[in-house]
């Protein structure tokens, strides 16, 4: 099956987590993408050397890609840069708003050079306002965003275990990308994209700030909703964390009735509605706690099951290596072989997916020179 963005060509200005998962989904879906790296590479490249010498990040963001050295101060360099450039249906960026500019290439410049091409621009606080020139990283906004406050439990604020600003960064400049590549095939035209790590945390901070602004700041409940009861982490009689989720007041009346085993507690004013359950939740959770605390996981598992009440096991990483619905790929590397969660979008007419392989630091710098400014 042929890909969808085959015969696209992306050069990659890119480093550390947003930007290069924005330019993988890119090579993911077929397109040709050309990361121009430092001599001294990617600096995620250096963060650890945990799989196989290899660092973590780097290994899951840069599959696919064709890995130059350049050196954008040199003049040889700067001539690839805008040979690559002159070909390239997309640019991804994420220096610091105005480093393009200082090398040379200036955004509008770039733009009335390439009428068609799409150039996508990610930085911390975008190129407006007052924190601009402010460098930033995914916890930095975890904090300035007001997600912190919001994480953790009731003692102090906590970072969001995985690097969700720069993942939400990412796949708002992906799909930004994507629109546009729609809207050249029919207008001819690319487009100025900008993508802000703060914007992009604050499209998800918009229902806490709702609260906070008519009166109602959210606190931190650790594994326990805000807005719903029950709702939280129970433990069974061999000491398995079972986190339970009753969403509307019918799921309520199944619980009472077939894993409580006291259906005229749906029909009680104390416990009938979700308001009366969130005010007596000490109460509510009390019953749920003794319930699961009288039965194993395997019983309480099925019970649940058969009831068709939504939970989940509150799994560790360790647990999660053995989880039956991970999916797995596995792709090359200069270290060999290495497992990765497969992608969450599934083509089901795709047999056998094919991702590229991660290059090696300036594997690919000959043969791209060569390619795009001749010579041997």
């Amino acid at each position: 099956m042929r890909k969808p963005l085959a015969g696209t060509l992306v050069l990659s200005l890119d480093q550390a987590v947003a930007a290069p998962l924005t330019s993988r989904k890119l090579a993911d879906a077929g397109a040709r993408v050309i990361k121009l790296e430092r001599p001294e590479g990617d600096f995620a490249r250096h963060y650890d050397t945990i799989v196989q010498g290899q660092c973590t990040h780097f290994v899951w963001l840069n599959r696919g890609k064709e890995s130059v050295i350049a050196d954008m101060t040199r003049p040889e360099d700067k001539r690839l840069f805008q040979a690559i450039l002159a070909k390239a249906d997309v640019l991804v960026q994420n220096l610091k708003p105005g480093a393009l500019a200082k090398l040379g290439f200036p955004m509008e410049d770039l733009r009335r050079r390439h009428p068609r091409l799409i150039c996508c621009s990610i930085s911390g606080y975008g190129d407006e306002g007052p924190y601009r020139d402010r460098k930033a990283y995914d916890m930095l906004i975890q904090a300035e965003s007001g997600l912190a406050s919001v994480t953790g439990g009731p003692e102090a604020p906590a970072r969001v275990g995985a690097s969700v600003v720069d993942i939400a960064t990412g796949m708002n400049a992906y799909e930004a990308i994507l629109e546009a590549l729609i809207a050249r095939g029919r207008t001819g035209k690319g487009a100025d994209i900008r993508v802000s790590m703060f914007d992009s945390m604050m499209e998800w901070m918009a229902v806490p700030m709702l609260y906070t602004e008519n009166g109602m700041p959210p606190q931190r409940l650790g594994l326990t909703h805000p807005s719903l009861a029950p709702y939280g982490v129970f433990e069974t009689a061999d000491e398995v964390p079972i986190l339970i989720s009753i969403q509307n007041d019918r799921e309520w009346e199944v619980f009472c009735a077939k894993v409580l085993g006291r259906p005229e507690l749906a029909r009680d004013p104390r416990f009938a509605g979700n308001s009366a359950r969130l005010a007596n939740r000490a109460e509510t959770d009390g019953m749920v706690a003794r319930c699961f605390g009288a039965q194993s996981v395997a019983a309480l598992s099925r019970t649940l099951e058969e009831a068709e009440i939504a939970f989940a096991r509150v799994n560790d990483m360790e647990g999660i290596l053995r989880h039956p619905h991970l999916r797995r790929m596995r792709v090359g590397s200069p270290g060999g072989p290495i497992a990765l969660p497969a992608p969450p979008a599934r083509w089901m007419d795709e047999d056998d997916p094919s991702f590229g392989a991660l290059p090696a630091l300036g594997e690919h710098t000959q043969a791209v020179r060569r390619e795009f400014l001749g010579g041997s």
